[in-house]
This record gives C-alpha cells, structure tokens and sequence, in this order.
C-alpha cells in the first residue's frame, strides 16, 4: 500500500511539472498581456501621427528573418532603392496642367475652412450633442441613397442595389425618416458607396486632370461630370424649380457643417505632416477614388 501510495505521489508531481512546462511555453509563445497592451495604446496626449505604408512594410520585414542574404540597410528600411522606385513607378499619378488655378483655389479653400467653416463648425459642435448630430448625419445619408441605388445597378450590382433599396425604405420608414440607422443597427443590412463619376470610371473613363474647384475642392472632369450626376438624383434637388434654390443650398451647408463638426482637426494634422500640403492634398484625392474604383 505504502509503495502504490509513493506511485501516485510521483505520477501526481509528473503531471504537475508537465502542466507548469505546457503552461510556461504558452505565455513564451503568446507574450505578455501587459507588454502588447502598452505598444498598442497611444499616448493620449500626442500629436496625431501619418503613417508611411514604406516605413511600415520595412519594419514589419525586418523583424521576420529570412534564409537569404542580408540586404543592406537605407532610409527605406530593408526596402532596396530599386524596389522604391519600381513602387513609386506604379503609384497612380494625375496631369496637373491648371496648377496655377489650383493653387489659387487651394488657397481660396483654405482661407474658408479657418475663417469660416471650422469657426462655424466649432460652435455648431458646442452647441448641439453628438448624438443630435449623429442623427443628422443619417438623415443625409439616407437622402443620398437614390445615388447609391441607381449607380450599383449601372455598375453591375444589383445584389447591393437592392440593399441600399432595402435600407432607404427602412431607414425613412422605421428609422423616422432616416434619423436612424435602423436598417443597420436593427437588421444587419449594409450597403455599398456608389457615385456616377466611379460609375463613368468602372467603364474606362479616365481622372483626365485635376482641377480644384472652389468651395467643392478637388476633382477632376470626370468627378465634376458625376457630380452633376449625383445631384439630379438628390430628393432634394427637386424642392423647387431652381437646382440652387436657398433651402437646397442651406441643406448642403448644414451638412458640410455637420460633417465638418466630426473632423475638426484632420485637415490641420495632413497639413502640418506635409511638406508641400497642396502636393499632399491631391494626393490624397487620388489615392482615394483609386481605392474606390477597386471596390
């Protein structure tokens, strides 16, 4: 009995030590909670940072290693410099042939967003809560469904097309007039952005070139043509005989106040982040409606 007894003790204290090794190698393999919750979390205090997609890849391959040789390294991190520039030999680019009237515009741009759209914007978000304006937000997107309906289908979507038909007409039905995101919030049904310039793009037209217009930014004659498109199918084109009647125009300044209230400071950190904010800007515009070409 004193024998069996020692067995088990024995077997007991195997188990043990191999619970303690198996549970050792799995904290090794995952790593500390505490050191990955501090990387992940962002100083609350520091400024907002642009992230390099380059420095990124780089530091990401660096940290695996490979079999092959080293290579040496530059400002690009393990990225060659002919790998940088076979990558900015693929990056998209735009003709800027107007680029004098784009920089005035830019400009002109500029000077109404800090003398009248962020003022604007910044007693507009004091005065009403995010939840009112949350609402609002809503309702202007519900309003632009027709846009989003009728350009799925010229894309070949009918499948979204009738999502977007699904989600207008519980949205203005259920959500109180699209107030409410009802259709998402209550039914899972999500949609897809659509416009008529990324329709006249799905059928081979080109950017062409960038232009800027006043007051509605960057563009180019492909984008200006698709807006005009986008605003034949607004409902709220048609509240009157004149495309530019007060309330429509009034409704589009609500939104773009309203909008702005939930992005103040974004415009401020690409332009401090930028060497050349105008080169930064168009950029951006591209890269963009690039990206949702390929959607």
């Amino acid at each position: 009995m004193k024998s069996r007894r020692v067995g088990r003790g024995r077997r007991g204290t195997r188990s043990r030590l191999w619970v303690l090794c198996l549970a050792t190698l799995l904290v090794l393999a995952v790593g500390f909670p505490a050191v990955h919750g501090q990387d992940a979390t962002p100083d609350a205090g520091a400024p907002p940072q642009i992230s390099v997609p380059i420095l990124s890849l780089a530091q990401e391959g660096a940290s695996t290693p490979t079999s092959g040789p080293t290579k040496p390294s530059d400002e690009y991190g393990n990225v060659t410099q002919e790998e940088a520039e076979a990558a900015s030999e693929k990056k998209a680019s735009i003709a800027d042939p107007i680029e004098p009237w784009n920089r005035a515009m830019y400009h002109f741009n500029d000077k109404m967003y800090f003398w009248l759209l962020k003022p604007v914007a910044r007693g507009y978000k004091y005065a009403v809560p995010e939840d009112f304006r949350g609402l609002f937000s809503n309702f202007y997107e519900n309003l632009k469904a027709p846009i989003r309906i009728v350009n799925n289908m010229l894309q070949g979507e009918p499948g979204y097309a009738g999502k977007e038909l699904a989600r207008f007409l519980i949205n203005s039905t259920i959500g109180v007039g699209g107030l409410r995101d009802c259709a998402k919030e209550c039914f899972g049904v999500t949609g897809r952005q659509a416009d008529f310039g990324q329709t006249l793009g799905k059928y081979g037209v080109g950017f062409g070139f960038y232009i800027v217009w006043p007051v509605l930014g960057p563009s180019c004659p492909r984008d200006t043509v698709g807006f005009v498109g986008d605003w034949l199918l607004r409902p709220t084109t048609y509240l009157s005989s004149n495309w530019f009647d007060p309330v429509t125009v009034g409704l589009y300044a609500h939104q773009a106040v309203n909008t702005t209230s939930f992005h103040l400071g974004d415009y401020e950190a690409i332009k401090a982040a930028a060497v050349d904010p105008y080169v930064a800007i168009r950029d951006g515009y591209l890269q963009h409606r690039t990206e949702q070409m390929k959607q």
